[in-house]
């Protein structure tokens, strides 16, 4: 019973990844550039810096479980917010408590799991619940171009229906958790964000931690990017290469549904290494090729090998610091910020040189977990 009202909150958590389609359909809209278009999905990541190690903090004195729901409840405003228009400003508001209410999930979802699962199936487990999160993430997209195109009445909202139908499922997700009953251990004291932050200074948790930047870097890079990488070299419209994005996070919803069984029999190092090599291969194609089928065949590669570096890093840390979960927690989000520099070093990159540029950045991002690679360690 608490584990699917749990992966519900999974699934609420992947709105965030809208974000990428939504700065596409703005930017088309107001006639951005990609550097300007780029702000909003590293607006969003921005707020992970900010709140996530508070909200380790809070999570000691108020619990887990309410704070995931104050998170639910700041993210289902988020997305009710575009409804009134789309504005420039209405819509960085929007994504600003988009970030907001998702950084505090993130934070505190993540180790109320750890209250569910024993300590070896934490990986695959949170794997699972990623699975959940992208099938939110995939389905954006269809759902934007749905409501851009159809025929069917969306009340003058045209893509924007995309808000509309997650908020309700948001507000589904609120009443599920609220209902169910979780007991939490609690913390042993009261941290405080100096001390949070001091947990930077032991070597491995701050190779988690830039880890954590590149994986969630190269996710909403190839998010915002593969669509443009599209109308770049193959002219086509907005509502035609947005279906890159939907390439993306079906191979990803796959990677995280096969990664879920395969990490409880294999290592984690090894399932790591396969992933990293199989997003250094998707760089090299996606930097070169200029057919839409070797388009899509290196998002489905980059999709695959980033579906469980989130889960794999994020278990090694938490397991590396066992009495300290809520403020490893904390620090493991705040380093989502990667989804804010990645975005606007692509977003310079690719004014500069075009898409290339961008792809080069992620390849950066990939580059750092090759090396991440050989530091995991056995659980």
């Amino acid at each position: 019973m608490q584990f699917v009202p749990v992966m519900l909150c999974f699934f609420a958590m992947g709105f965030v990844d809208l974000v990428g389609t939504a700065s596409n359909y703005v930017q088309k809209d107001l006639g951005l550039s990609d550097s300007q278009a780029n702000v909003f999905p590293s607006l969003v990541f921005f707020w992970f810096l900010i709140f996530s190690v508070p909200t380790g903090i809070l999570m000691n004195r108020i619990g887990r479980k309410k704070t995931v729901l104050i998170s639910l409840a700041i993210t289902a405003v988020s997305l009710v917010v575009p409804i009134f228009g789309d504005g420039y400003y209405t819509m960085l508001i929007a994504f600003s408590m988009l970030g907001i209410g998702n950084a505090v999930m993130q934070t505190s979802l993540n180790p109320l799991v750890s209250n569910l699962i024993s300590p070896d199936r934490l990986a695959s487990t949170l794997t699972f619940g990623q699975f959940v999160k992208a099938i939110a993430s995939f389905l954006a997209p269809i759902i934007a171009a749905w409501g851009a195109t159809t025929y069917l009445p969306t009340f003058g909202l045209g893509w924007r229906a995309l808000f509309v139908i997650y908020a309700v499922i948001c507000v589904f997700s609120v009443s599920a958790l609220a209902a169910t009953p979780i007991r939490e251990e609690k913390a042993d004291r009261a941290s405080g964000v100096l001390e949070c932050l001091r947990l930077l200074g032991r070597p491995f948790i701050l190779l988690c931690f830039i880890g954590i930047m590149c994986h969630v870097g190269i996710d909403v890079g190839t998010n915002t990017t593969a669509p443009k990488i599209i109308m770049e070299r193959l002219n086509l419209p907005l509502e035609d290469a947005g279906f890159a994005t939907s390439v993306y996070f079906i191979f990803r919803t796959a990677g995280c549904f096969i990664g879920a069984f395969l990490l409880r029999t294999i290592s984690p190092k090894l399932f790591f290494g396969i992933s990293v090599v199989m997003m250094l291969v998707a760089m090299a194609m996606l930097a070169v090729c200029d057919s839409l089928g070797a388009i899509y065949v290196a998002l489905g590669l980059v999709g695959f090998g980033n579906s469980n570096v989130f889960s794999i890093i994020f278990s090694q840390a938490l397991t590396a610091a066992p009495q300290e979960k809520n403020e490893v927690s904390g620090l493991m989000i705040m380093g989502l910020f990667g989804g804010t520099i990645f975005p606007l070093a692509m977003g310079f990159a690719a004014d500069a040189i075009g898409q290339v540029g961008a792809v080069a950045v992620m390849a950066a991002g990939v580059a750092y977990l090759i090396f991440y690679t050989l530091k995991i360690k056995r659980i």
